[in-house]
C-alpha cells in the first residue's frame, strides 16, 4: 500500500512539473502507413499491401512431440504427415486422427529432406552424413542411396519415378532408380544445390547455394544458368500457371560467378570444404520491406549488404525482383495454387505474407516461433513449418475472431504529457476497435511502465497514462462470426513534450576585422516552373537555394558567431549584450536576433577589454512568462582603436647611411609589423632588437642605406595586431 502511495505520489509530481514546463506546439505520432505498422508485432492481426489493420486468417496449430527443430514436410496418398527433426533424426507420423507417433528413427542428425511416392513409400534424405533412406512402414527402413555427401537438402521424383536427391557440399543432383542405383545428374561448381523443381515442360530447376545460381537442366540434358541473383542461396524456387519462375535468395554477395560443367557419370570424391549453408534455423533479422519492382537482366549482379530478395523470372529470361529485406530472410515459398499468391515465410519475426501478381506484399500472420521455416501445399491447403520454438500449423480459409496488435514503442525524446487519441477505422455491424496505452522512461517496456489504460472504445478520447518519455498502445480488433471484420487505416496520438530551455553549444570570437559578407538579394524563382504559371509564383518566406556568406575584411568591426540547439525543436530568438571591463551590468546590444552572427563596429567604443553575452530563448514558441532562456559569454574581447605610436626617435647620417632607433608602442595590443620607406626605394620591413614582434613595446634599431635620387625622406609605418597603422616621418 506504501509503495502504490509512493509511486502516485511520483506521478504526482512529475504531471506538476510537466504541467509547468510544456511547450506551446503539439506533436502528434502516426501509424498510417504500411511501413508505420510493420514496425511493430501482430498477434491474429493481418496488414494488407496498403497498409489496413484487420484480423487475419487462423492458423491450426497440430500437436507435436517436443523436439529442437523440424525442417521438413511430406504427405502420404492417406493425407498422413511424415515430420522431419533436426538434432534429434527422428521422423514422425501424424494419421488422419492427427496424433504424431514416431514412424523412423535415422543414424543421422538432421532429416532435411522427404518424398513419397505412388504407392506411399517415404524417402529421407539426412544430415549431416548424408544419404537416403527408403521406409516402407513404422520402424522398416533401409539405407537407400549413399551419394557420400554431407548434406542431402531435397528430394523430388520424375515422372518416370525415379528420384532426384539435390546434395552438398560438393554441390550437384543425383537421379536414383527405384533399385538405389545412383548416377551424378548434375555436377555445379557451387557447394551446394539447395532445391529443385519442374517446369510444365519438363525442364529441372535447381536453386544453389555459395553463388546463388538458378541452373536449368534441359530434357536433352543441356545445363544453362537462368539467373545470377548476387546472393549467397536460392532457397526456395516456385512457379506460376504462366511459367513464371519465382526465387527466393539469401545471403551476402558471395564469390565472383563461374561456369558450371557437364555432370560426370560416378559420385564425385567428398570434400572438406567448410558448409556455408546453415541447416538449423538460425536467426535472420527484423522488419521486411517492400521493395520497387526493379527489372534487371537474368544474370547480371546488384550491390549492396542485403539478407534477402524475391525475384520473378519470366520465360524470356527477364529477371525483376518484386521487393528486398536488408534485415529479414526467407525460409520458405510456395506458389498457392487457386490465388496464384506467392506465400512467404519469414524470419526473425515469424511471419508468413502473400504476394500478389501486381507486387503488393499482405502480412498474413505472425506467430510466435522465430521462424516460418518452410512453407507447402498439398491437397489445395497451406502448411507451415515454425521454429524457435517448433510448430506445424495448417491454414485454412477461416478467420480468427480477434486480433491484436502492439505498436512500436514512440520515443517522444523528452518528457511529455500524451493528448488526444484518435483513429480511423471500418467497422461493420458486430466488429469494435479497441485501443489502450501504456507509458514509461525506458526505452523498453519493464516492470516500471505504467500498466495498460482501460480501454478506449471510441476515436478522440484523452490518453490516461501518466507522462513520459514513451508510449506504446495495443489495439484489440474483434469480427462478427469471423467475416464482419474490422479495417483500420489510421492510429494517431497528440502529445506536448515538456519545454526545456535551448542551449548553446558553442560561441566562437572571430579575429579583428572580420566579418560575413550578406549575399545579394535575389528573386526567388522556382526551378522548373511551366511558362502558365510563372505570374504570381513567387514565395518570399521560402528560399530554394541557400548561398555560402563570405569572409572579408572591415576595419574596426568585430564579428561573433555561436551555435545553440533546442530539444523542443523551437524557434530561438537571441540578445546580445556588452560588459566592459570594471562595469558591473550588461548592456544590451541587439535583441530578437535570428541569424547566429553579430558584427559590430568598435569604433563606437572606447578602448578596452570586453565581454559579449549570447542570450537565447524559445519565446517565439512559447507564451510569454514560460519562455526558457540559456546564456554564454565569450571570452575577453579587447577594442584597440588606438593608433600605434612612435617614441624616442633618433636618426644620425652618416655619409650616405642612417643610424635610426625607436621605441615602437600600443596602449592594448601587440606590435605587429613595422617598415620604413626612403623614396624611390621601396617599403621595407623591419625586425626589433629581439628578433620578434610579441608585445606592446618594441626597440628598433637599423641602419638605412639612402639610395640615389633621394628626396631626403624618411616614413616610418607601424601596424599593431588590431591592424591600426601610425606613421612617423623624419627628414634628414
Amino acid at each position: 500500500m506504501r509503495k502504490r502511495a509512493f509511486l502516485a505520489f511520483q506521478m504526482l509530481a512529475v504531471f506538476l512539473v510537466v504541467s509547468q514546463l510544456q511547450a506551446v506546439a503539439p506533436r502528434k505520432w502516426e501509424l498510417r502507413s504500411r511501413e508505420d505498422f510493420l514496425k511493430g508485432k501482430f498477434s491474429g492481426a493481418s496488414l494488407t499491401a496498403e497498409g489496413v489493420l484487420s484480423i487475419g486468417p487462423r492458423v491450426e496449430k497440430l500437436e507435436l512431440p517436443a523436439e529442437e527443430f523440424y525442417l521438413s514436410l511430406a504427405q502420404g496418398p492417406d493425407g498422413s504427415y511424415f515430420l522431419g527433426t533436426g538434432h534429434g533424426g527422428k521422423i514422425y507420423r501424424l494419421g488422419k486422427d492427427k496424433k504424431a507417433e514416431l514412424y523412423f528413427q535415422t543414424a543421422e542428425m538432421d532429416v532435411t529432406a522427404l518424398a513419397v511416392d505412388g504407392r506411399g513409400v517415404l524417402y529421407a534424405g539426412t544430415s549431416p552424413n548424408g544419404k537416403v533412406y527408403k521406409i516402407t512402414a513404422k520402424d522398416k527402413g533401409e539405407e537407400f542411396f549413399n551419394p557420400q555427401e554431407r548434406y542431402i537438402w531435397e528430394l523430388m521424383f520424375t515422372d518416370k519415378g525415379n528420384l532426384l536427391a539435390a546434395v552438398g557440399e560438393s554441390g550437384g543432383i543425383y537421379e536414383i532408380n527405384p533399385a538405389g542405383a545412383g548416377r551424378m545428374l548434375f555436377k555445379a561448381r557451387d557447394n551446394h544445390i539447395l532445391c529443385l523443381a519442374r517446369t510444365s515442360g519438363g525442364d529441372l530447376l535447381a536453386g544453389s547455394g555459395g553463388r546463388g545460381q538458378l541452373y536449368r537442366i534441359s530434357t536433352q540434358g543441356r545445363v544453362s544458368v537462368v539467373f545470377d541473383s548476387a546472393y549467397e542461396e536460392i532457397r526456395n524456387i516456385a512457379l506460376d500457371r504462366e511459367g513464371n519462375i519465382y526465387v527466393s535468395a539469401g545471403g551476402a554477395p558471395s564469390r565472383s560467378v563461374s561456369t558450371v560443367t557437364p555432370a560426370a557419370a560416378t559420385p564425385q570424391a567428398k570434400t572438406e570444404t567448410e558448409v556455408s549453408v546453415v541447416v538449423s534455423a538460425v536467426a535472420a533479422a527484423a522488419a521486411i520491406t517492400e521493395g520497387e519492382p526493379q527489372p534487371v537482366p537474368a544474370g547480371s549482379k546488384t550491390a549492396g549488404p542485403v539478407a534477402g530478395a524475391i525475384f520473378q523470372v519470366t520465360p524470356d529470361g527477364l529477371a525483376r525482383k518484386i521487393w528486398a529485406s536488408t534485415e529479414e530472410m526467407v525460409y520458405g515459398l510456395v506458389m498457392e495454387t487457386e490465388s496464384q499468391r506467392l506465400l512467404a515465410g519469414t524470419g526473425n519475426q515469424g511471419r508468413l505474407y502473400a504476394i500478389d501478381r501486381q507486387g503488393g506484399v499482405e502480412l498474413l500472420t505472425q506467430e510466435g516461433s522465430e521462424q516460418i521455416f518452410a512453407v507447402y501445399q498439398f491437397n489445395q491447403q497451406i502448411q507451415v513449418l515454425g521454429n524457435n520454438p517448433c510448430f506445424f500449423g495448417l491454414l485454412p480459409l477461416a478467420q480468427n475472431f480477434s486480433a491484436e496488435y502492439l505498436s512500436p514503442v514512440l520515443d517522444a525524446k523528452i518528457l511529455s504529457t500524451w493528448g488526444r487519441l484518435s483513429w480511423e477505422a471500418e467497422l461493420p455491424q458486430g466488429a469494435s476497435v479497441q485501443v489502450q496505452s501504456r507509458s514509461g522512461n525506458t526505452a523498453e517496456p519493464d516492470e516500471t511502465w505504467s500498466d495498460w489504460s482501460p480501454p478506449y472504445s471510441r476515436p478522440d478520447e484523452k490518453v490516461l497514462s501518466p507522462s513520459g518519455r514513451y508510449l506504446q498502445l495495443k489495439i484489440n480488433l474483434k469480427g462478427q462470426g469471423g467475416r464482419q471484420l474490422p479495417k483500420l487505416q489510421k492510429l494517431l496520438v497528440f502529445y506536448l513534450q515538456a519545454n526545456v530551455a535551448p542551449v548553446i553549444d558553442k560561441l566562437e570570437v572571430l579575429p579583428a576585422n572580420q566579418v560575413f559578407i550578406k549575399p545579394p538579394e535575389q528573386e526567388e524563382v522556382i526551378l522548373g516552373l511551366d511558362q502558365a504559371s510563372r505570374e504570381g509564383a513567387k514565395k518570399k518566406d521560402e528560399i530554394s537555394l541557400y548561398l555560402t556568406p563570405k569572409k572579408a575584411e572591415r576595419q574596426g568591426f568585430r564579428t561573433i558567431t555561436w551555435e545553440a540547439s533546442d530539444e523542443n525543436e523551437d524557434k530561438l530568438a537571441f540578445n546580445i549584450y556588452l560588459r566592459k571591463e570594471g562595469e558591473n551590468s550588461w548592456r544590451l546590444m541587439q535583441d530578437n536576433l535570428s541569424d547566429k552572427v553579430f558584427s559590430f563596429d568598435t569604433r563606437n567604443f572606447p578602448d578596452g577589454t570586453y565581454w559579449l553575452k549570447v542570450e537565447a530563448s524559445d519565446l517565439p514558441a512559447n507564451p510569454p512568462g514560460t519562455e526558457k532562456k540559456a546564456e554564454k559569454t565569450s571570452q575577453p574581447l579587447v577594442i584597440d582603436n588606438s593608433l600605434p605610436l612612435v617614441k624616442n626617435f633618433l636618426a644620425s647620417q652618416n655619409r650616405d647611411s642612417l643610424e635610426v632607433s625607436f621605441v615602437a608602442e600600443d596602449a592594448y595590443s601587440y606590435i605587429e609589423e613595422v617598415k620604413f620607406l626612403v623614396r624611390p626605394g621601396d617599403w621595407r620591413v623591419v625586425f626589433p632588437v629581439d628578433g620578434l614582434c610579441d608585445s606592446r613595446s618594441e626597440n628598433f634599431r637599423f641602419t638605412v642605406k639612402i639610395p640615389a635620387g633621394s628626396d631626403n625622406l624618411l616614413i616610418i609605418r607601424v601596424q599593431d595586431s588590431f591592424g591600426n597603422v601610425g606613421v612617423h616621418q623624419h627628414r634628414f
